[in-house]
Order: structure tokens, then C-alpha cells, then sequence
């Protein structure tokens, strides 16, 4: 019998939300068996906190927001992947802003800072989410589709598929047999060159730079358009590599972007309340499919 688990002690993380720009400090740290992963809104009183359950899902624009009256808390789907990933049970999640920090892109901060400390057990079962039939969800403007079967042990595939000259289409996988935290967990979100400037007009990534996300640049681009992005992110001049990537990051992985939006659907099905017994199976997938 898996027992659940949870943290040895309190990890703080500081940083600025991808989508706000603001700046939050956030305490993830033990919390008792059978609690769950739970958001607490420290800014705005005591007993403000939210569930990291689906039915308490507000909003999928770009990342995935939680709320319960007042208590909102957005861009949630990387730590609780991380969680998920190392295999913990129970967290509370502090937090004195609105936004979960950006970090470096990915679950890595989280990993580095908890792993290597091991988890405390706690004298409960593990809380397994299983089917009695499969589950597919789809949407079929953006072509995308999550299906979910009944399985004897957790797997989960993804097809990620832009229509990129750069991305291709790359797959990913997490099962028994993928070490999360070297694996998946270390992989970064991406954006495409083209949509920055669209992203930051409406409001967008106001939290974004060259060290948290990879860039895909699609179209051809003057020197000029390169230019300004390094004056926008006010870092030194930037290039557009051969491989069709900004020169801000190195790849962890060559498909790393399908990883991340392995890393994301980890986050997001975690929401379902525990942890899946099941084959995960999605092409195309997004916040939105993710949490439906």
C-alpha cells in the first residue's frame, strides 16, 4: 500500500507572476494527511484559501486560475505538477499575491529547493483517482482531444503539433519508467516570436523575459525586429539561432516544448483531486481541455 506524503519543512520561493508582473512570495510546506493541495491567500486574511480542485477552475487564458469568493490564485499548473511529479500529497501553498511566480519557466526552482530533501510519510493511503470507463474530451476547432482510460498503473502521453517549420511534431511521455524531476520537471514554457508582441499590447507576460521562456521564431525577422526584443527585455543583443531559436536559452532537451506541455497537463489533471490511476492520452492540449 502507497502511504501519502508531504513535505519535511517550509520552501519559500519569491518572483513575478508570468501574467501580472507582480511580485509574490510563496511558502509551499507540510500540511496533514488527507488535506490535499491547498492555496492560502496570506494578503487578504485568514481563511482565504482555495482547494486546487476542478471545481474551483475560473479561468484557462494561458494558464490556469483557481478561485473560491474573493481567493483567486493563477499560473498554478507548475507547482502542482512539481508536486505531483515528486510525489506529495499534501501542501500548503501560501501565498501573498495573486499570481504563482514565473521562476526560471519551469518545475525546476521547485525541484532543486525540495528533492534532494526527501518526504515525510504520513499514516494514511495514497488517495488514487481510477475509471470505470474511459473518459475523451474534445474540442474540435482547435483539434484538440484529452482521453483518459482506465489503467492498472499511471501513463501519460502527449502530441504537441503548431503547424511549425521550428517545433515540427514532437511527442513526450511520463510513466513508471521517466524520472519527473530530470525528465519533465526542468522543462521551460516557450512562446513564439510573433506573439510577443501581441502578449505584452493586451496586457500579457508582463512578468515575461529572455530567462523564463524559450522563443520560437517561425517567420523571418530583420535584424531590426531582434533588436528591439532585446531593448524590450533589456538584455544584450539577441540572435536568431539555425535551428529557428532566440538566442536567450539553450535547449534541456530537444523536445523540450512537447515536455512542457507534458509538464502543464501534469499540473493541470492534478486537479482532479489526487493522483491518476489511468492512461492520459492528448494531442493538442491546453488549460482549457485540461480542466474541463
Amino acid at each position: 500500500m502507497q502511504l501519502q506524503q508531504t513535505l519535511r519543512k517550509n520552501y519559500l520561493f519569491e518572483g513575478k507572476g508570468l501574467h501580472t508582473g507582480k511580485v509574490a512570495k510563496m511558502i509551499v510546506g507540510p500540511a496533514p494527511a488527507d488535506t490535499g493541495i491547498v492555496f492560502r491567500r496570506t494578503d487578504l486574511g485568514e481563511g482565504m484559501q482555495v482547494e486546487a480542485l476542478a471545481e474551483n477552475v475560473s479561468n484557462t487564458a494561458r494558464s490556469t486560475t483557481i478561485s473560491n469568493g474573493e481567493a483567486s490564485v493563477s499560473t498554478i499548473e507548475h507547482i502542482l505538477s512539481a508536486l505531483t511529479g515528486m510525489g506529495v500529497d499534501n501542501a500548503y501553498i501560501d501565498i501573498d499575491n495573486v499570481e504563482v511566480p514565473i521562476l526560471d519557466g519551469s518545475a525546476k526552482p521547485y525541484i532543486d529547493a525540495i528533492w534532494s530533501d526527501g518526504f515525510e510519510q504520513q499514516d494514511a493511503p495514497r488517495r488514487y483517482i481510477e475509471l470505470k470507463e474511459t473518459i475523451e474530451i474534445r474540442n474540435e476547432e482547435k483539434g484538440s482531444v484529452v482521453r483518459i482510460e482506465p489503467a492498472d498503473e499511471f501513463s501519460y502521453e502527449i502530441k504537441i503539433d503548431f503547424n511549425s517549420r521550428v517545433l515540427g511534431v514532437q511527442t513526450a511521455s511520463w510513466n513508471e519508467g521517466v524520472v519527473y524531476p530530470k525528465e519533465i520537471g526542468v522543462c521551460r514554457t516557450f512562446v513564439f516570436f510573433h506573439e510577443i508582441e501581441f502578449l505584452f499590447k493586451n496586457g500579457l507576460v508582463k512578468g515575461g523575459d529572455v530567462d523564463n521562456a524559450i522563443v520560437i521564431v517561425e517567420h523571418p525577422v530583420t535584424k531590426e525586429q531582434v533588436d528591439d526584443m532585446s531593448r524590450l527585455f533589456d538584455v544584450p543583443a539577441l540572435e536568431v539561432r539555425e535551428d529557428g531559436y532566440l538566442s536567450n536559452l539553450q535547449l534541456r532537451f530537444s523536445n523540450e516544448c512537447a515536455r512542457h506541455k507534458l509538464l502543464d497537463l501534469i499540473g493541470d489533471l492534478r486537479l482532479c483531486g489526487g493522483f491518476l490511476k489511468a492512461k492520459v492520452t492528448a494531442e493538442k492540449a491546453g488549460h482549457g481541455i485540461n480542466t474541463t
